[in-house]
């Protein structure tokens, strides 16, 4: 029989994970999870994981907890018995913290009728979680010597009288029964002028908070959907100006879509993040090997011949090494070749395997390669792994006119995935991006052909676009017209780096035309 483990998955995005909760991920062989856990810790699942959706929301028609614990015992019974690992993982995954209005007695008890062994793994309340992140305090030395945690999903079952004493008040599902919420507290003595905040989905890129009143609350949030949220009453509400953790971030109140390729690593989405935005992501590049490996299989094969070995990309160095291993070929078959990478990036991943670069240029781009190469290029004979189509053509002119024989052969190819995320394409329509980056050329066609059909002409009039360098640039003006930033270091960090000082520059001007 399998084991159940029963996870909290904290208020939403991933960086409030837990260790525990992420390392019982990545070895599942079953997840059972919420509508309210966000789809982004998907990611850490193995991919013979299988998946179980158990959504359940307010107002819609949606499975009874009674067939989840039978799914949860089910699953755990007819454990896979082909199983690669000791133990057959039965993950149950629910939003917040499990007892935490989570319904996990239910789930226990059935699973301890069945005599299923199970765990439960702590997670990060909602309840906790989303007024730190709003910048409220749930207790202080003047105004809140301490506080409830309520559910509001029946109102009629809430003791008024005890609620309105109690300084600091946290609400969970109450949402939808906010009005029947703020009467109860009014009737019961609590002033209409007591502050409220409802926060919406906490710590998730789409994060919104309301601030206002009890006696003006309900008319100010009457014809918006407010839920899911976390609602916070009492007079530590009025700290939030003082106290909101981004307040002094650079890219506070932005969001950022990032265009990336599937298997691009969290860097830019982490340094953004760090500068207070809130990002949403949208693969535009699948990376794959070449529809034929038969050019870089010759290459490799007489590798020693060459002089030097180019590589422009993270993508070019993996996969460069990985078809040299399936030769049985390590990094002594390179012999006397010297390696030039144009990129920190593309260093640092040539670094991991072991090997430093001879040559790495001070512009980060592939043209500035030919300009300080350190050597003369005459007779010289030069190997080229690189993308399969809609590579640096530019490049290989450049050596070849400088008397090198290049042999450019195609290591990887990347595609544009097959449609776009019906999130991101809302979100564009809605205007809720202020600023969308590019990291390389291809991310830029594949957008445009992923959302021109999907999108008006003017989609971009509120936006900025944000360009890695220069040829992402160009790429930009051909197909949007225009480019708003470029970064001056062509790395993730120089582009974060561009966003932000564009941003400073255009508050100063507004505050400059305020005093005017």
């Amino acid at each position: 029989m399998g084991k159940v483990y029963i996870i909290g998955a904290g208020p939403g995005d991933t960086s409030h994970l837990t260790l525990r909760a992420q390392q019982l991920l990545a070895s599942a062989d079953v997840v059972v999870y919420d509508a309210l856990v966000d789809e982004g810790l998907l990611q850490f699942l193995p991919a013979h994981c299988k998946r179980v959706y158990v959504g359940k929301r307010g107002g819609q028609t949606s499975i009874t907890q009674t067939e989840i614990n039978q799914i949860l015992v089910d699953q755990a019974q007819n454990a896979d018995r082909g199983a690669s690992q000791a133990e057959y993982r039965v993950v149950r995954l629910k939003s917040g913290d499990p007892f935490i209005f989570g319904r996990t007695t239910s789930e226990v008890d059935a699973l301890m009728m069945a005599d299923c062994p199970y765990e439960v793994v702590p997670g990060i309340s909602a309840a906790l979680a989303a007024p730190l992140l709003a910048g409220i305090p749930l207790t202080d030395t003047v105004l809140s010597y301490g506080f409830a945690v309520v559910t509001a999903h029946a109102p009629e079952e809430l003791h008024w009288d005890a609620l309105v004493q109690i300084p600091t008040v946290v609400i969970l599902m109450g949402a939808s029964t906010l009005a029947a919420t703020v009467k109860g507290l009014i009737d019961h003595g609590k002033s209409p002028q007591t502050p409220i905040a409802i926060i919406k989905w906490a710590s998730l890129p789409q994060q919104e908070v309301v601030v206002s009143d009890l006696g003006h609350i309900v008319s100010t949030v009457a014809d918006r959907h407010m839920s899911p949220a976390v609602i916070v009453i009492g007079e530590v509400v009025k700290l939030r100006p003082f106290l909101r953790c981004d307040r002094r971030s650079p890219l506070r109140d932005k969001t950022v879509l990032i265009t990336r390729s599937l298997q691009q690593s969290p860097e830019l989405q982490q340094l953004l993040t760090a500068q207070g935005a809130r990002t949403i992501e949208m693969p535009t590049l699948e990376i794959a090997p070449p529809s034929d490996w038969s050019g870089l299989d010759q290459a490799i094969t007489k590798v020693g011949e060459y002089d030097w070995l180019i590589l422009t990309s993270a993508n070019g160095v993996e996969y460069f090494f990985d078809r040299l291993a399936a030769q049985n070929k390590d990094a002594r078959a390179l012999g006397g070749v010297k390696i030039a990478v144009v990129g920190r990036k593309t260093a640092d991943t040539l670094r991991q395997r072991g090997i430093l670069a001879d040559f790495i240029p001070a512009e980060f781009v592939a043209e500035a390669l030919v300009d300080s190469f350190p050597e003369s290029l005459t007779d010289k004979k030069v190997l080229f792994p690189r993308v399969e189509s809609g590579g640096r053509e530019l490049l290989v002119q450049a050596f070849t006119a400088a008397g090198a024989q290049v042999d450019e052969v195609a290591a990887y190819q990347s595609i544009c995935p097959a449609a776009a995320d019906p999130a991101v394409l809302l979100a564009l329509q809605r205007r809720e991006i202020d600023i969308i980056t590019f990291a390389s050329s291809k991310t830029v066609q594949h957008f445009h052909q992923l959302v021109a059909a999907h999108l008006p002409k003017n989609w971009s009039n509120n936006l900025l676009i944000a360009s890695i360098g220069p040829q992402t640039s160009a790429t930009c003006r051909e197909l949007f017209g225009r480019v708003d930033i470029e970064a001056s270091e062509y790395t993730m960090p120089g582009l974060v780096a561009a966003i932000v000082g564009n941003l400073r520059e255009s508050r100063t001007a507004e505050q400059g035309g305020n005093n005017l």
